[in-house]
């Protein structure tokens, strides 16, 4: 049973990177590899089944879906976004192309096929980075997602051109689903919370998405992201995307142990990873000095940079479109790419922090207007994280204390929150340039109310490394998580769940006599 194997090996592997501080998707890479040795060097059969092959593209279309929930259209539509990605494909086809048919002795067709290829940055595994450490929603996330976006329109157009297919005329439906709109936000109240609201998810994912934008000659994963945009502005669209986590997740293991049964290289495909290995450094910082030149500060550019630093799953999908037999050494450089890049963006935040001198020295005198150094007047008062949490602390607050801010790392979610009345300003307490250009002379109390640990830590070390005296408070889910929040100089961590049912329980206090005047279960003599 084939599927023992691979949940086996993929459990394995995946829980020892995980105990050596690296993301399980390395295990799972490592574990399709292993699985292809064994293949390879015994009489155990061990190959990609039609059965596998389906998760993972599942998987794919799941992960795509849910990135499409958590976007703002308007966000996409964007010079940086725009230019940064159209002028790194045609700047990276243009040295590769030469370069390849110089060292690799081939047609220069083949060559610019391959420089297409290499030229786009994997949507699964930066999607699956950003969404871990919960970034997407970010800035610099934003900016990441949207190039892929339209890195993978790009490879749609490519696609379609290599395979000399044009979409049918039944694809110009696409340009109405618009008008479906509200009879999704209608599906989407009327599901619940429960089983009919992942169904339904899977419905628009894989059926409606998936099989109706197959079925008009485009791609599939283009129609589950084109679905998943559509809900992103429905108040509900967060708790779909937490209830499609785990069938997500599952699924999309399959993915990357695909990659790994493919096949095990030869030694031309060997060197050929290898050298696209070694130029992968390039592609980063081609992103990097792209990204400052639409006046992005060295933060957000370096960090959306080293998320597009691999390569393509896409890539993989144009080759066996165009160049079948370059496929096997082209699965190796993306498998390559992503075991290096997979770690490094894990530790992202503290190698930015480490080289932020000489990296913001790059900087222009100009900024991107949601990147601006930020003065908190007479706010007595800062909230940093307007989540659902930090905005019930907000609105609990503002009554008493007037002079109230919230800062947040959203700027659709503060220009929501501006729109509501509520005094909150884009910032993102992670950036190393917000809190050099952060002054904050009156404030005496701050709420650390991000979503992630790593968030609140740098907050609460940088507020101490700035000489702030006030209170510092933070929440948190686990308490060796609260021990470490203390540790970087927060006054109190509190647990999430058992302050929840503090509250609970007051309100019951609140509104209980104290002696009731009849006790169920007995009768009055």
């Amino acid at each position: 049973m084939p599927e023992a194997i691979w949940i086996t090996f993929a459990f394995g592997l995946g829980l020892l990177v995980k105990l050596v501080g690296l993301p399980p998707l390395v295990g799972y890479l490592a574990a399709g590899f292993v699985l292809s040795g064994i293949a390879e060097t015994t009489s155990v059969v061990i190959e990609e089944t039609d059965v596998l092959q389906h998760i993972a593209h599942l998987g794919v279309l799941l992960l795509l879906f849910t990135v499409g929930l958590k976007l703002k259209l308007r966000s996409i539509v964007s010079p940086e976004v725009i230019g940064g990605s159209l002028l790194h494909f045609g700047i990276t086809c243009a040295v590769f192309t030469p370069g390849l048919y110089l060292l690799m002795d081939i047609e220069w067709s083949t060559a610019f096929m391959l420089a297409i290829a290499l030229s786009f940055s994997s949507t699964v595994l930066a999607a699956k980075v950003l969404e871990s450490k919960r970034e997407l929603r970010a800035f610099h996330g934003r900016v990441a997602i949207g190039i892929l976006i339209m890195q993978d329109l790009i490879a749609l157009v490519v696609m379609s051109l290599a395979a000399g297919k044009t979409p049918s005329e039944w694809a110009l439906i696409v340009f109405g689903l618009p008008l479906l709109r509200p009879l999704l936000f209608r599906l989407l109240d009327a599901s619940g919370h429960d089983e009919l609201l992942v169904l339904l998810g899977l419905l628009l994912a894989l059926v409606v998405g998936g099989l109706g934008f197959e079925a008009v000659g485009l791609s599939s994963e283009l129609g589950a992201l084109v679905f998943g945009a559509m809900l992103a502005n429905h108040p509900r669209s967060q708790e779909l995307s937490k209830s499609l986590w785990s069938v997500k997740e599952m699924f999309l293991v399959g993915f990357f142990l695909q990659i790994g049964i493919g096949g095990l290289p030869g030694g031309d495909a060997l060197l050929f990873a290898v050298i696209a290995g070694l130029v992968l450094p390039l592609k980063g910082i081609l992103f990097f000095f792209l990204l400052l030149a639409f006046r992005l500060r060295a933060r957000s550019g370096f960090l959306s940079a080293l998320a597009l630093t691999n390569y393509s799953e896409f890539g993989l999908i144009v080759a066996s479109v165009a160049l079948p037999e370059w496929l096997v050494p082209l699965a190796i450089s993306v498998s390559l790419s992503f075991l290096v890049s997979a770690p490094i963006n894990r530790f992202a935040h503290g190698l930015y922090e480490r080289y932020s001198q000489d990296l913001s020295r790059f900087e222009g005198s100009k900024h991107h207007p949601d990147e601006q150094p930020l003065s908190l007047g007479d706010t007595r008062v800062l909230v940093m994280g307007m989540g659902r949490t930090g905005t019930a602390a907000y609105d609990w607050l503002c009554e008493d204390r007037p002079k109230l801010m919230g800062l947040d790392s959203d700027p659709a979610k503060a220009r929501q929150h501006q729109k509501e009345g509520r005094n909150v300003v884009f910032a993102d307490a992670e950036d190393a340039s917000f809190w050099n250009g952060l002054h904050m002379p009156a404030v005496q109390s701050v709420i650390l109310a991000m979503g992630d640990i790593e968030g609140k830590l740098i907050a609460a070390r940088m507020l101490r490394k700035l000489g702030f005296k006030g209170f510092i408070v933070a929440h948190t889910m686990y308490e060796d998580e609260a021990k470490q929040i203390r540790e970087a100089g927060a006054d109190e961590a509190y647990l999430t769940m058992s302050e929840t049912g503090v509250a609970l329980a007051s309100h019951l206090i609140d509104n209980t006599p104290a002696k009731p005047s009849l006790v169920v279960g007995r009768t009055e003599p």
